[in-house]
């Protein structure tokens, strides 16, 4: 098992070559092993250059994308499956073999009622003609539901899971985020082991994106079904701090952080590592 750093660990969610670079250098010193870089929009991303600095810090790379508001899919699907080509793309670019995120819809776009029958069949043919594109590039995808306050589309692994189950691509996936599950979720085990084989990706964030067991996660559970599927992907860190000039504004951390990035960092990564140590996944 790999432990990972997302990029809003380190900085902002958009992405520039010098908050990348730094983003790199501190999961370096730090000691993670992966970087999740989470591919801006725009795609104005210097693939050859953040792979360069990647094999220099001895990283892995895992790419995310979370579809903005003129990419939701219900709404707009050509455009939705132009990005997710752009983002498979600069994955293969990097020689990360694995897009996740918030891969749905966009994230705070909302129809007003519930999903139709209407709008998961385009979201089965977008995916249908997405992992095709992908499996040829080797890239699995996997998607993160999200809470109902910023997604109508996929708010529970069951959703994810029933994508999957009518697209029946072999190289789609779950992804699935704590932070999220605290919400939605009746428990932390019985997702992942329901989603078994098909949990692809896992953010580790607390309940108040704080420091790893201080708060309402129920950290037990989630590992042990863990380690009752087997699981062999990365756990990445995706808490926030308000450290980080910005970054209360950029996520809705409208009080003070009670650590700063690399506390949060440090003391969340020693938590992940114990825990996967007691469950035998280390």
């Amino acid at each position: 098992m790999k432990f990972g750093a997302s990029l809003l660990t380190w900085t902002l969610p958009a992405w520039t070559a010098e908050t990348g670079a730094y983003a790199i250098q501190q999961s370096a010193v730090y000691g993670f092993d992966v970087l999740e870089i989470l591919l801006p929009p725009s795609m104005d991303f210097d693939a050859p250059t953040v792979k360069r600095q990647l094999q220099a810090a001895n990283l892995d790379v895992i790419c995310s994308l979370n579809l903005p508001a003129f990419a939701h899919i219900p709404f707009h699907p050509k455009e939705a499956l132009s990005l997710i080509k752009k983002a498979l793309d600069q994955t293969a670019a990097l020689e990360a073999t694995l897009l996740a995120g918030v891969l749905h819809g966009g994230i705070g776009v909302f129809s007003g009622k519930p999903l139709t029958a209407a709008e998961e069949d385009t979201l089965c043919e977008v995916w249908a003609e997405g992992t095709d594109y992908a499996q040829k590039l080797g890239i699995t995808v996997a998607i993160e539901p999200i809470n109902r306050y910023e997604s109508y589309v996929c708010t529970s692994a069951s959703d994810v899971l029933r994508i999957i189950d009518r697209v029946k691509s072999p190289n789609l996936g779950l992804h699935l985020d704590t932070f999220h599950m605290n919400i939605e979720e009746a428990n932390f085990y019985d997702p992942v082991v329901t989603a078994a084989s098909h949990l692809k990706h896992v953010h580790m964030t607390e309940s108040d994106r704080g420091m790893l067991g201080e708060g309402n996660v129920h950290w037990h559970d989630l590992f042990r079904g863990l380690a009752e599927v087997n699981y062999t992907g990365a756990l990445v860190l995706e808490n926030f701090s308000s450290s980080i000039p910005g970054m209360a504004e950029a996520v809705s951390l409208w009080r003070p952080s009670k650590y700063d990035a690399e506390t949060l960092a440090k003391g969340s990564l020693t938590f992940m590592k114990e825990k996967a140590a007691e469950f035998g996944l280390i």
